[in-house]
């Protein structure tokens, strides 16, 4: 069966939104970001602080194209993800895509309510929601290449299962 990859701003659901998908259709979850975290022994903000973003983003394309197709995998992928390295074509090539497409004033409100400051990208930025909807226009255009988009309206479980499986 063919991989999902769930592509989106910070803060759009991916992880919560993937862990869910996974368990419906009895595939594994497997976070990015967490896959990172791991093969660098280092946090990612700690990642970004010591070797830059551009190290972070070849890092996030070697590990993400080590995503074999068909293996019954949600993969929720760092919000940057799929903007560089063409890892949007590798998604697409392997794999059914979702695009949770979260208004910039929602995904604010989000990551103010989370609390931690483990968004690099995003660390002490004073207008969050001016700098959301400018990363979210830079991005757009390689979401929207998603196989399809959900938004808070029609991010619901069962709506993305009955999607999912068309493409599935």
């Amino acid at each position: 069966m063919k991989n999902v990859f769930l592509v989106g701003m910070p803060s759009s659901g991916k992880s919560t939104l993937g862990r869910k998908l996974a368990r419906a259709l009895n595939y594994r979850f497997v976070d990015l970001d967490k896959l990172i975290v791991k093969d660098q022994k280092k946090t990612i903000p700690e990642i970004f602080r010591e070797k830059g973003e551009g190290y972070f983003r070849e890092v996030e394309s070697r590990i993400l194209h080590q995503t074999r197709p068909n293996q019954w995998l949600v993969v929720a992928t760092g919000g940057g993800a799929p903007c560089f390295f063409e890892n949007m074509a590798f998604i697409k090539a392997t794999g059914i895509s979702v695009f949770l497409n979260i208004p910039p004033a929602e995904l604010a409100h989000r990551i103010l309510q989370h609390g931690k400051d483990d968004r690099p990208l995003l660390s002490g930025v004073t207008q969050l929601e001016h700098e959301l909807e400018e990363r979210l226009r830079f991005r757009l255009p390689f979401y929207t290449q998603a196989d399809f988009t959900v938004t808070p309206e029609t991010c619901k479980i069962n709506l993305i299962l009955e999607l999912l499986r068309s493409y599935l």
